[in-house]
């Protein structure tokens, strides 16, 4: 992802895990005060975030930011709810896609883009736990190939 322009600050590794993404979707994110000072230190983490559509607007929930150490009385709670900017239309398809499939939504990334915060959303869908096994075990295969041609090419 590392594009011009485009400087990624997290990524929800256990999102590709966990789900299987479908589609997924650029939006803004508004931020108070020094968040954004925090984030450009590293202190966010999307582990145990997820989205939902709430009065035709789209919040982000669990998403950590830590206080900025240089702050003041003005520092934002860590885990507040975050409100995401996207455009009417897309909220409403999304809304319908989410009640009738039974997907969901999850921050995949976090990112500069020029000197705005952008999060990339995953819609997705949850994975049983053959998926995960499989997943794995091509993972492992494809290592091992790997190897074996590394080798053989020494």
């Amino acid at each position: 992802m590392q594009q011009e322009g485009l400087k990624t600050i997290a990524v929800n590794r256990k999102a590709r895990h966990e789900y299987f993404v479908l589609e997924s979707f650029e939006t803004g994110i508004v931020l108070v005060g020094t968040e954004v000072k925090s984030i450009r230190q590293g202190g966010v983490n999307l582990k145990d975030s997820w989205c939902s559509i709430d009065g035709g607007e789209l919040w982000i929930k669990g998403m950590h930011i830590s206080p900025y150490e240089k702050g003041n009385i003005f520092n934002a709670d860590p885990l507040r709810v975050r409100k995401l900017l996207m455009h009417h239309k897309e909220i409403d398809r999304l809304l319908g896609t989410l009640k009738q499939d039974g997907l969901t939504l999850i921050p995949l990334s976090l990112y500069f883009k020029g000197s705005r915060v952008k999060v990339q959303l995953g819609l997705c869908k949850g994975k049983k736990l053959h998926d995960k096994r499989d997943a794995a075990a091509a993972r492992d295969a494809k290592r091992e190939i790997d190897r074996a041609l590394k080798t053989r090419n020494q």
